[in-house]
This record gives C-alpha cells, structure tokens and sequence, in this order.
C-alpha cells in the first residue's frame, strides 16, 4: 500500500470513530433524555396513584364541624366541602383546589385535606376544598372558570359561617395549581364570575405557567389531552401569557426533582416581579406528591409557606403566631 493510501486509510478510519463517536453520545444523550421523560411521566402519575388510595373524607379536628357538598353550579362536579373552626369569626379562609391532571382529582382526597385541615382549622381558618368539572365534560379554561364560581359563591357566604369575604388565599397542586395561577393573572375571568381579590395565591408545583412553551416542546401526553393542538388556545391557557398587570402576592412553590417545575415557576415570577407584583419562588427537595401532602405538617417548608401567608394580613399573621 503506497503512503497516499495509508494515509486515505487512515483518514477514513479517523472519520468512522468520530462519527461512531459522535453517534454513542447522541444515543446516550437519548437515553438520558427518555430516562428523564420516564421519571418525569412517574412524578406526575404520583398525584393520580394517590386519587386511587386517599380517597375518602378527610376527619375533622375537635370542635370543628363539616359542610359537605356546597353547590356552586348545577353540575354535580361544581360542589365544594367547608371545614369549620369552632366559633369562626371573622375567619380567614384557605381556598383549596386539587389536582389530576384536568381529568380527575377530588376535593375530599386526604392528601389534599387532612394535613391542611389539621394545621389551619384549629388556628381558626375555615378550608374550603374544591371540586370542578373535569376533562372531557370542561376544557382547563372552562375549570378555571369553575374555580372563579365556586370562589365567587364561597365569598358571599362565608360572613355567615364566621369568615371574612375579603380575606382569600388560594392554594392549588399540580393541575390545581395552574387553575388558580390562570386566575391570579385573569383579573377579568375572575371578575367576570363576580369574585373578589383576594390576599394571596400559593402556587403547589405547576409546570404549566407557559403552556405555550410547554406544547411547543416535549411534554408529556396528559398536556395534549388538556390544551389540544391550538396555538392559540394554549397561549390563552397560559398564566405567563395571560399576566399582563399586577396582582395579588403570588408564591410558586416547585419541585427541584423535577427538570420542568422551577424553571417555568421562575419565569412566571420573573414576568410577575417586572409588573410590581410581590412574587417569590419556594424551591423544594420533595417530590410533586409529596408538594401537596406535605403541606400542613410541621417543619421548615409548611414555616416557609407560613412566611409568605403571614405577610398577607395582620389577621392571618395573628393566627399563625406571628
């Protein structure tokens, strides 16, 4: 073989390892990609495996008594449950709104109530926990639209069980939490239904502020159930989108196990922050379950929510101890 040939030999087989090279690392950067999707795809089917095994009513502390099943709406789904303090006045209010991915969930599920419950209702705040119609029978926007109902009837009724109409704050998880984050940035889709301002809203763990960006990317199949194939509709699903002027405080908490919840939280409040609104976001080592069930328990992150609920109100700072 003359030098000239070795030399081509040798060039071509210096071109087959870079590209055998280069096409290990793309399969394992593949790999890796679809490893993460698969861990992704379990943190939020966490949330639906709970729906299965939680279900059922939550107890109520001593002296507290239960409103079940309060209409909002015609539809069976538009109903909400009321936990009482005993002797409730001028109560604040913890609005809660489940998840399920916009097609299931409960109102009643215990991860969603009893540490919630257990914590707030003895401090003297009445909990309300919140159905909504759910996908095929109502779209996302159609649920937030549920949600701004049933907070407009829970508003004018709660001076009558001892609560204080303008003192609101709305807490939602996972597909709850873009619900109440879509409201946040509405003002107009919540006035609409005739509801009130209220203090604050705690955001538990969404990965859907920009659903837009969402869609456009890779995502999981639930998101397509959901929001469809609409440009348009996604980008009006979308609190970043819709976020347009200040409003109340707002608290994303998110999951740092995850790879998509802090990233569309801080841009969320990135945007929020650049309009004047007091927005923060609470990063958490705990996973998309354990966000919502957690929530109430003692220990730092129920304090770190506290923290931002007490900045709220004189009133609610007083139940809290502080």
């Amino acid at each position: 073989m003359t030098s000239w040939n070795k030399t081509r030999a040798g060039h071509t087989a210096a071109i087959f390892l870079i590209s055998l090279l280069t096409w290990q690392a793309a399969s394992a950067g593949l790999l890796r990609d679809h490893i993460k999707e698969r861990r992704a795809m379990q943190e939020q089917s966490e949330e639906l495996d709970d729906e299965a095994e939680d279900s059922g009513s939550a107890p109520s502390p001593a002296g507290a008594r239960v409103m079940r099943d309060v209409a909002y709406g015609n539809d069976a789904r538009q109903r909400f449950d009321v936990y009482l303090p005993a002797q409730a006045k001028e109560a604040p209010v913890i609005f809660m709104v489940h998840g399920g991915g916009w097609k299931r969930g409960d109102k009643a599920m215990r991860s969603v109530v009893d540490n919630k419950v257990a914590r707030w209702v003895p401090a003297g705040f009445i909990v309300i926990s919140v159905n909504y119609r759910l996908l095929p029978d109502a779209e996302p926007i159609e649920q937030a639209r549920d949600v701004a109902r049933a907070l407009t009837a829970a508003q004018r009724q709660v001076s009558s069980w001892g609560g204080a109409p303008g003192k609101f704050i709305l807490i939602g998880h996972s597909a709850g939490a873009h619900l109440v984050s879509l409201l946040a940035a509405s003002p107009a889709m919540y006035a609409e239904s005739g509801a009130m301002r209220w203090l604050g809203t705690v955001s538990l763990d969404s990965a859907a502020f920009d659903v837009a960006q969402v869609m456009q990317g890779r995502h999981l199949r639930l998101y397509d159930r959901a929001f469809g194939r609409d440009e348009a509709y996604w980008k009006a699903a979308s609190p970043f989108h819709a976020l347009t002027v200040a409003g109340s405080p707002f608290l994303a908490v998110c999951s740092t196990r995850r790879s998509d919840s802090c990233p569309q939280a801080d841009a969320f409040v990135t945007k929020a922050s650049s309009l004047g609104m007091r927005a923060s976001v609470l990063k958490e080592d705990l996973s998309h379950r354990e966000i919502n069930q957690r929530l109430g328990e003692a220990g730092n992150y129920t304090q770190a929510v506290e923290a931002f609920m007490r900045g709220l109100d004189p009133q609610v700072a007083a139940r809290l101890g502080g």
